[in-house]
């Protein structure tokens, strides 16, 4: 019996500490396992705060430049086609090329295919001499309003201009002016998109 005892005792304290390792220390070491991964999942959040707080930061800071990048933008592709404006712009630009004869026809506002914005198509003829036209190109080139040239077409004009010798030439132009208003066109409501939709 005396020397079972110790054996027993030996084998009770081995079940104890199994049993202590199995209740006790094993939670613990999955508990600690399941915090290390919340506390790394903690720390990748806090940098992707940290770094949208950054980008926030930036943009506060450019916030005065971006809004007069899209006033900018306003101006030269406006919320509606505005002919009358359009076409008072390209007068005083031929007005001050010092053009002996200008004519503008815009035609209808149609949808780009991207359905983004709306495109007007324009005709503009201009008589002058050689540095009329090219200032009147130039006046063009630098209106407010955003335009781009599709065509072009030279021809000589006639006579030459009174007081001088040198001969006029006619200029035939294709031009391209925008808008954001993609419901401008034959048919449909006058004014910006949102007013539109919103009737």
């Amino acid at each position: 019996m005396s020397r079972r005892g110790p054996i027993i005792a030996g084998a009770i304290v081995a079940v104890i500490a199994v049993l202590a390792v199995f209740f006790l220390v094993l939670p613990k070491m999955s508990e600690v396992s399941e915090t290390r991964e919340e506390i790394a999942a903690a720390e990748a959040q806090e940098t992707a705060l940290r770094a949208q707080l950054a980008s926030l930061k930036e943009a506060q800071a450019n916030a005065p430049q971006v809004k007069a990048e899209i006033a900018k933008l306003a101006n030269e592709v406006p919320p509606t086609a505005d002919l009358p404006a359009l076409i008072r712009l390209l007068t005083a630009a031929a007005d001050g090329s010092a053009v002996d004869f200008f004519t503008v026809a815009p035609g209808n506002p149609q949808l780009d295919p991207t359905g983004a914005f709306s495109t007007i198509q324009t005709a503009i003829s201009v008589t002058g001499g050689y540095f009329a036209l090219d200032q009147f190109l130039f006046r063009l080139e630098t209106l407010p309003r955003a335009a781009k040239v599709t065509s072009v077409s030279i021809t000589p004009g006639g006579a030459a201009l009174p007081g001088s010798t040198v001969n006029s030439l006619s200029m035939q132009l294709g031009v391209e002016f925008y808008t954001t208003d993609t419901s401008a066109g034959p048919g449909s409501l006058p004014g910006p998109s949102e007013s539109a939709g919103g009737t």
